[in-house]
């Protein structure tokens, strides 16, 4: 790929607390991924692998360094760009769904829409279409109780993809699933990613990053080495 990456980490750095008691979790992070890259990021716990995620969701600033998302300097942007920022191009994933317990499937999709101020027509459109690219529109109506883990998973996807993100963080989304169920999520992330979304995963199971084109292994707070994933050598043998 040509031109300037999509998020760029330089000499990134992240220090919690002062003194004595200080921990520097980042010690000079240097990453590229490009617009439509499907990464994996593992590592041992400790790593640095997660604060490197809240960074790059714009949870968190670094303590020094430089990132660079579409061009723009992330760590310049006060508390409310950053969640501008984060609203717009942004969405997450968690292991544990993060599910609205009495809410329908397509009100919990409708969530993150509701916050943007859109009239109920839009909400609903837009959720709609965002369950149909997940395969979910029959258990619309269905609350999470009535779906298996596979499906609530499915949901949480479709509510991170409803605002029409560029770049999907997906922290452990098969951490609460059985092996078959894992596959299946994986299998869908990399259609998604086929469509054109940017997808950043943190994984602790070889089997998982290997869906991904590039695996980035964290240790100490350094990106240790950088791995092209199994889909890639697929693709590259085709």
């Amino acid at each position: 790929m040509t031109g300037e990456p999509l998020i760029q980490l330089k000499g990134i750095t992240k220090t919690f607390g002062t003194g004595p008691a200080a921990f520097q979790a980042l010690k000079g992070v240097d990453l590229a991924i490009d617009r439509g890259e499907f990464v994996a990021i593992m590592g041992p716990s400790g790593s640095g692998k997660s604060t490197t995620m809240n960074i790059l969701g714009c949870l968190d600033v670094p303590t020094g360094g430089v990132f660079r998302f579409r061009g723009v300097e992330v760590q310049k942007l006060d508390r409310d760009q950053r969640s501008l920022l984060r609203r717009r191009y942004l969405g997450f994933v968690f292991q544990g769904f993060n599910l609205l317990a009495r809410t329908t499937a397509l009100e919990n999709v409708e969530l993150p829409l509701l916050y943007r101020g859109e009239s109920k027509g839009q909400r609903r459109e837009a959720a709609m279409r965002a369950l149909d690219q997940v395969g979910l529109v029959p258990w619309a109506d269905h609350t999470p109780a009535e779906l298996s883990g596979g499906q609530q998973q499915r949901v949480a996807i479709a509510r991170a993809l409803v605002t029409q993100p560029d770049v999907l963080l997906a922290d452990e989304p098969t951490g609460n699933l059985d092996s078959e169920r894992s596959v299946e999520i994986m299998e869908l992330l990399t259609r998604l990613n086929g469509e054109g979304i940017t997808v950043l995963m943190v994984t602790h199971e070889e089997e998982m990053a290997a869906f991904a084109r590039t695996i980035v292994r964290f240790r100490d707070g350094l990106v240790e080495r950088i791995d092209r994933g199994a889909r890639a050598a697929t693709e590259s043998a085709v």
